[in-house]
């Protein structure tokens, strides 16, 4: 239960792209920034879907969406710089910030808020060093969904702080089970767009994990530095996966209803399971295929081999070893005290893991 990854397989006529791709000899070194195709999918995408008009030199497709955000501080990023971290956040954000000689600056974010950065917080990290703030919505870990209503007071105060740009990682854009409609940054506001960059991919929407196609999109300079980034790197990404990516993108959408219903009924089952277990809490899930679950309950409680529970790898330990039971610590995302299970798996094995992790906790002392 610890696997970030759809369980499903590629859609065909996606796999069917590659095929063709291949056959008709597209199996050479593309430009760095993505194939002429593959470019104009994603500027229609972002047109279709988010009401962003982003221009071809705005637009950069990458070998994953880790290696956008990667480039993206590579190209911006000096010793001693801020990039502020809303916790919990993806376990590479703080790794990546830190390999730059940054610093993350970590705020951390509650259930009561819906696991949601507050305006009122951000205005008080910010300092003259501050360069970026990273949001992913949907989150993972937690699943959080910023909102219209959530977005708006947080992009007031980056406007009042010219230094400080926006990145926002909306991977997980299509695997949101609320009623109200995904938003992201740069179409609420159309005026901050020369400093928001918006990172995607096809990877989750689309079960293409392994295909390892991510993009963005964002001010002109900004994607000329991450191109200069990528020609001493990757180079440019796959040429195949380019030619599935841009059929992802285009093709039939039918898929994502039907995946989204899956992960919808999964998230209930899970939902329901951990009701069943007195000490440990977790708030529903807006999106992505993740519940974030606060173990504080059992801190310091023995397992049956008389060993004491006194943080997130004690238990993780625990359920691996004693109850064959994967899960991700809490500590990795810059929480403690919690866990992340993920729910992109059958539903047969969904039941086997809740057993035994409602077993395992029965059996603390």
């Amino acid at each position: 239960m610890h696997l970030g990854e759809p369980d499903f397989g590629t859609p065909e006529n996606i796999v069917e792209a590659a095929i063709r791709a291949m056959r008709a000899g597209d199996t050479h070194y593309t430009a760095l920034d993505g194939t002429p195709e593959v470019k104009s999918a994603v500027q229609e995408k972002f047109s279709r879907e988010n009401g962003i008009h982003f221009e071809s030199d705005q637009i950069v497709v990458t070998s994953g969406a880790k290696m956008a955000l990667f480039s993206a501080f590579f190209a911006t990023l000096n010793p001693g710089d801020e990039v502020i971290l809303p916790a919990p956040y993806w376990v590479s954000y703080s790794d990546i910030v830190e390999m730059m000689g940054a610093r993350a600056v970590v705020l951390p974010t509650y259930a009561k808020d819906g696991f949601r950065l507050l305006a009122e917080d951000l205005e008080r990290a910010i300092t003259p060093n501050t360069r970026w703030l990273l949001i992913n919505s949907p989150s993972n870990p937690s699943g959080a969904v910023y909102r219209k209503s959530d977005y708006e007071p947080i992009l007031e105060v980056i406007e009042r702080h010219p230094h400080v740009w926006l990145m926002v990682d909306d991977m997980y854009e299509h695997i949101i089970f609320q009623d109200e409609p995904f938003v992201t940054p740069a179409q609420l506001r159309p005026d901050l767009q020369s400093r928001i960059l918006t990172i995607n991919g096809v990877s989750k929407a689309y079960a293409m994990t392994g295909w390892r196609i991510g993009y963005a999109g964002g001010p002109a300079p900004l994607m000329k530095a991450i191109k200069a980034v990528l020609s001493q790197s990757t180079s440019c990404p796959c040429s195949i996966a380019q030619a599935a990516a841009a059929e992802a993108l285009r093709g039939p959408q039918d898929s994502l209803r039907r995946y989204l219903g899956e992960y919808r009924a999964r998230r209930d089952l899970v939902m329901t399971e951990l009701s069943h277990c007195p000490d440990l809490k977790a708030i529903e899930p807006d999106g992505t295929f993740y519940a974030f679950v606060d173990w504080r309950a059992l801190f310091g409680k023995s397992t049956p081999r008389g060993e004491t529970l006194t943080d997130d790898e004690d238990l993780c330990q625990y359920l691996l070893h004693d109850c064959g039971v994967s899960i991700v610590p809490g500590l990795a995302f810059g929480t403690p005290s919690f866990f992340r299970i993920s729910f992109a798996s059958s539903e047969a094995e969904l039941r086997l893991g809740m057993a035994r992790i409602r077993e395992g906790c029965a059996a603390l002392m």
